[in-house]
């Protein structure tokens, strides 16, 4: 596929079948991570496959911070919440989980750690569609709750950055909705 009508045609796939994805085309998906720009090539993407019985340790993550704060935990509309969140990993038979591992040093500021990695994540979604499978990128208040970092073995500094659904289509893409470029441009000629 060409890489613009990769970028102009692929579109967020929230709807795929349970069919297994062979691990070199999973492998191929990170390697296109790793290509992604970087200042000072800190290289401070963290991948997390999630296949199987894997996709529990984020069921179990989602569940665990649905139910933090609640009055009581045990109540049956708690229970139903904390269920409900953990049903959410099993939407796709692969979640890649994408984490920030910024590097501390004096000369790597922060904010670009966290570019590099969404420049990361648009790699994979791009070649997953280029290579015909389906993928939404999912985030939101969970990804950043303490309790995520934590199941994950990640930093206090470190972030989830969302996570990539992947799996076979089960839906037609969406059409595109976007303002035209020219509409959020500003051109400096002088």
């Amino acid at each position: 596929m060409e890489i613009f009508e990769a970028i102009r045609t692929r579109r967020s796939i929230g709807k795929v079948t349970q069919e297994p994805i062979d691990r070199a085309v999973i492998e191929q998906i990170l390697d296109a991570g790793v290509m992604a720009p970087n200042h000072r090539l800190t290289e401070p993407w963290r991948f997390f496959v999630l296949r199987g019985d894997g996709r529990k340790q984020l069921g179990d993550a989602l569940a665990k911070i649905a139910l933090d704060g609640a009055a009581d935990p045990s109540s049956p509309e708690s229970v139903v919440k904390a269920e409900s969140a953990h049903k959410k990993a099993f939407r796709a038979p692969v979640i890649i989980a994408v984490a920030v591992a910024p590097v501390e040093r004096h000369d790597v500021i922060e904010l670009e750690e966290f570019g590099a990695v969404n420049a990361a994540i648009q790699n994979m979604l791009l070649t997953i569609h280029g290579l015909g499978l389906g993928a939404v990128w999912r985030s939101g208040e969970p990804c950043y709750h303490p309790l995520m970092n934590e199941s994950f073995g990640l930093r206090p500094q470190d972030k989830m950055l969302g996570f990539i659904y992947l799996g076979v289509p089960d839906m037609a893409a969406p059409q595109a909705k976007r303002s035209a470029a020219a509409a959020k441009t500003i051109w400096i000629d002088e």
